[in-house]
């Protein structure tokens, strides 16, 4: 089996565990430095390569786009080393992030709605969804606390990875209704995007468990 034809086979899969070691990943480490120098680039080349498969027979430009915005994601974390000072390239980089994940969310979202059966890629596909959902999250709120830092309370500042992972515990907590209260939106802005994620995460469970339920069905009457 050729890398290609295993990226393809595997695509969800891969595409899961490397959003979750992305998302989660801070949990064994400490040095939050290198965190942000070393570790996240290196996330953004396995997160890269496990979208190549969900790509695959999708069409010369939606892969044209993948592989542009692949680059993007890989080169932004690793200039943080140099330009992580200049005023906007926070803003471009939040930016870029959104309309990636935002992109692989939007596959997802066709692969789950087309076909009528129930498998393993199916259950993996709709996790993806998810994280994704806390990817997408994460960086929209980011984007709007580097341009007013009052927006948040309660976000950490000591370092761009920690602010990163403050989001993402924020974002996390949002989508699933917990809510513990000890990070807070404190703008318009930011109260009206976190109330929306916290319906878009309700709204896509319920329809998830809609969309699984009817596959089951139709999978055991045929």
């Amino acid at each position: 089996m050729s890398v290609r034809e295993f990226l393809h086979k595997r695509k969800y899969e891969l595409l899961l565990l490397a959003l979750i070691q992305h998302l989660f990943i801070g949990i064994f480490l400490k040095d939050l430095l290198f965190y942000r120098n070393v570790i996240w680039p290196i996330n953004m080349v396995i997160l890269g390569v496990a979208s190549v498969g969900v790509f695959i027979g999708k069409g010369k430009w939606k892969n044209i786009i993948r592989n542009i915005l692949f680059i993007c994601v890989v080169a932004l974390p690793i200039g943080l080393i140099v330009w992580a000072n200049l005023p906007h390239y926070f803003t471009v980089l939040n930016i870029v992030y959104v309309i990636f994940f935002t992109f692989i969310f939007g596959e997802i979202l066709r692969f789950l709605i087309k076909p009528g059966y129930i498998n393993a890629d199916i259950i993996s596909a709709a996790a993806c969804g998810y994280f994704l959902l806390i990817e997408i999250a994460t960086f929209l709120l980011q984007f709007l606390f580097y341009d007013n830092p009052g927006s948040f309370k309660g976000i950490g500042t000591a370092s761009n990875a920690e602010t990163f992972m403050d989001l993402v515990y924020f974002s996390s907590i949002t989508l699933t209704s917990i809510g513990f209260g000890d990070i807070t939106p404190n703008s318009h802005h930011t109260k009206l995007i976190t109330s929306f994620f916290g319906i878009a995460g309700q709204f896509y469970s319920v329809v998830l468990v809609g969309i699984l339920i009817s596959k089951f069905v139709s999978k055991t009457e045929k």
